[in-house]
């Protein structure tokens, strides 16, 4: 029998093609050399000549769909998603500004425990998040002065030899509202010396004040922002 790197299949003839099917169906064998058919299941639809606006090529499926390899796309539209069974690592995003979005509750637990033994719970229904052993973001200050940054929440002072530390809140801003920081002192031969907080820029209060000092041994402050001011608690 010959070989050819083509099939040509006549649909609008009589008799003699073998295929059969309705408009746009894709066409399979039915069996081992058996004539090709093709289904409203599987169609494939594309701009007839001469539209001005054709739709765009679209591969319709009706039905359960196998992929025993990768699948790759620029876009996916999923409007029904009732589980996701995954192994391995899996990546979400790849640039600071993507923002990924669920509705409900969410857990996280370690492999082989229940549910109930969460990592991190996060509850829909009572707005709450609970937490199994917590650690903040520590950073260690050595310098005379620093600039407080969005991201730091628990600041050791450290600073050896140094007695006068001063450290610039960030401003206050909607966005950092319930922001919390932690100073600490971690130098128990500061003597004499202090440590002033006081804000980055002018316009805002620490407890209704400019600044907050800290002396003594080993003092310690907590702060929170209400995103207009700070306050001490």
């Amino acid at each position: 029998m010959a070989q050819f790197g083509w099939a040509y299949v006549d649909c609008g003839g009589t008799g003699g093609s073998g295929s059969y099917g309705p408009p746009n169906s894709i066409q399979f064998v039915t069996g081992s050399g058996g004539a090709t058919t093709g289904s409203l299941n599987l169609t494939f639809v594309t701009g007839a000549a001469g539209e001005s606006t054709p739709p765009a090529h679209i591969l319709y499926l009706t039905g359960t769909l196998i992929v025993s390899d990768t699948i790759s796309a620029s876009h996916y539209h999923i409007e029904n998603v009732t589980e996701i069974d995954a192994t391995g690592s899996t990546y979400f995003g790849n640039t600071n500004d993507d923002v990924h979005i669920r509705t409900g509750s969410l857990t996280v637990s370690k492999a082989g425990k229940p549910e109930t033994f969460y990592l991190l719970s996060a509850s829909a229904f009572d707005e709450s998040v609970r937490v199994r052993g917590f650690g903040g973001y520590y950073k260690k200050v050595e310098g005379a002065t620093y600039t407080v940054k969005s991201s730091d929440y628990i600041l050791g002072v450290h600073g050896t030899n140094i007695a006068y530390v001063t450290m610039s809140l960030p401003a206050p801003s909607a966005s950092n509202s319930g922001r919390l920081i932690i100073v600490k002192d971690e130098m128990p031969n500061r003597l004499t010396g202090s440590i002033m907080i006081t804000g980055s820029t002018s316009g805002f209060k620490i407890d209704d004040s400019d600044s907050y000092v800290l002396t003594g041994s080993l003092p310690a402050i907590n702060l929170y922002s209400n995103g207009t001011n700070w306050f001490v608690f």
